[in-house]
């Protein structure tokens, strides 16, 4: 009898090994744009969602929800309501969500480090496209 694994297709291992992968999983979720701006600016600490909202540049109301629902569920943001008339929501980094300050600092430096040498090869790079189009024509 051929296993489960010999059975599935090699699109559906692939499939299943990228579901699985703990690593993707994780990096699909902190390593999105608006996630790791969300947790930068609450690693300064507890804010309201209209605070949050006019900190990040170029966000939608929806995308700024959907990001918060999404490191909610992950364990990374804590929301408490505070049953006031209006209601008041104010979101915070649980303590996991405190401990990506450092690599997401960490990489925020590198970036700062390296963002002239990056710029310059991306110009080299969008020149030599351009003469290799041209080129073909």
């Amino acid at each position: 009898m051929m296993s489960l694994e010999a059975q599935q297709s090699p699109p559906d291992r692939a499939t299943a090994a990228r579901e699985g992968c703990p690593l993707r999983d994780v990096l699909d979720r902190v390593g999105d744009k608006w996630s790791v701006l969300v947790v930068i600016c609450l690693s300064e600490g507890t804010q309201r969602f209209s605070a949050l909202r006019r900190r990040i540049e170029g966000i939608s109301q929806r995308m700024l929800t959907e990001t918060l629902r999404q490191l909610e569920r992950d364990g990374i943001v804590q929301r408490t309501v505070y049953a006031e008339v209006p209601l008041r929501v104010e979101y915070a980094l649980t303590p996991m969500g405190q401990t990506l300050i450092e690599p997401l600092a960490a990489l925020a430096d590198w970036a700062e480090e390296h963002r002239a040498a990056i710029v310059a090869a991306r110009e080299r790079y969008d020149r030599a496209q351009r003469r290799a189009g041209g080129d073909q024509q």
